[in-house]
């Protein structure tokens, strides 16, 4: 329990951390006044003022605030404050600070990433075939159990994925496979065939395949630093899609929202992956810390995409949107945000008493 709570504890301090950091320093560039840093809402535990700022840590843990001068479109500021005041700034400015929060928290993965990329390399799955159906064109051609692939079409292949990619392309045509077996080099024409198949998001797909299994061989690859951040921006946008993908499918109906997790389950993952080790528990901070960019980024009120769509339509019109349609905006989008929370914290009960 206590790995829980204090695993919990320091995945969203990390997380909050970063987004409102982002915020922060990026209204600071701009020249925008910072009255409040807050981890966390509600009464004021212990912090420190630094000039302006008072850097905070507030009782409530579920989220943060970065609270600007002049933030407030019908705020009063007093003259001498109208130059680090955000609602005097251009809106292209505004549009930065807002962006920077959801920003940051793509950088935060993109980060963890490199580290571990860095550290470990890249895990590949080897071309060795661990199984070959019977009838298939595989089988048909001559492949066997063990074989390592290592061309196709004189292409040279260094993964299962890049073997699997050249075959889906083929479309049909034949494919010279070249592979090694005991220490021969042999070569087969191979004639992929398409079936349809189902993606993880139930959608049917069709796609050309030769009948192999991998064997589950793994390599490590190491990659200098380069490579390392190459694959750690590629990782970021991979999980970013999926993320997105999956929000659509839900909005849909292909994936049932019963499967959206909050604080409870967060919690509970975390601890899991901490006891994992610390490589599984930072990589889970990544993988949230993207769920949490692409969360702030959706077009709701108070968060930060609902501010952007407003800014946008501000630049658009060459106007601010009105205080009034601000206003109901940002009261629907409480009540969103609400009606989410009360949903999640709901499923987390229904997994844990009734699962």
């Amino acid at each position: 329990m206590f790995t829980t709570i204090f695993s919990f504890i320091v995945v969203l301090g990390i997380l909050i951390f970063f987004h409102e950091l982002g915020h922060f320093l990026v209204a600071r560039l701009f020249g925008v006044g910072v009255e409040k840093f807050s981890l966390g809402f509600g009464p004021r535990l212990f912090g420190k003022k630094i000039g302006r700022t008072d850097y905070i840590i507030s009782a409530m843990p579920l989220g943060g605030y970065v609270k600007m001068v002049g933030e407030e479109p019908n705020a009063d500021i007093s003259p001498v404050d109208m130059p680090v005041s955000f609602t005097h700034k251009h809106v292209f400015k505004r549009i930065l600070i807002v962006a920077a929060g959801p920003f940051f928290n793509f950088l935060l993965a993109v980060i963890i990433f490199f580290g571990i990329f860095q550290s470990y390399g890249t895990f590949v799955l080897k071309t060795t075939v661990g199984d070959v159906t019977e009838g298939s064109p595989a089988y048909r051609a001559g492949l066997e159990k063990g074989d390592e692939i290592i061309e196709i079409d004189g292409f040279a292949v260094e993964s299962w994925e890049m073997m699997a990619g050249i075959i889906t392309e083929s479309k049909g045509k034949s494919l010279a496979v070249t592979v090694r077996r005991e220490g021969s080099i042999l070569v087969f024409n191979v004639i992929p065939k398409q079936i349809s198949t189902k993606s993880i998001f139930g959608d049917e797909i069709n796609r050309y395949v030769i009948g192999i299994k991998s064997s589950g061989d793994m390599f490590a690859r190491e990659l200098n630093p380069f490579q390392a951040f190459s694959e750690s921006i590629i990782q970021t946008w991979k999980i970013s899609k999926l993320v997105v993908i999956s929000i659509g499918k839900m909005i849909q109906g292909t994936i049932s929202i019963k499967t959206m997790g909050g604080p409870i389950m967060i919690a509970e993952m975390a601890g899991q992956q901490a006891r994992e080790g610390a490589t599984s528990f930072v990589f889970f901070i990544a993988l949230l810390s993207i769920n949490l960019g692409i969360l702030n980024i959706l077009p709701i009120p108070v968060l930060d995409g609902g501010h952007l769509i407003f800014f946008f339509i501000e630049v658009v019109t060459g106007r601010p949107v009105g205080i009034r349609i601000r206003e109901i905006a940002q009261q629907a989008g409480v009540l969103i945000l609400i009606l989410l929370m009360i949903f999640v914290f709901y499923n987390d009960i229904s997994r844990i008493f009734f699962s």
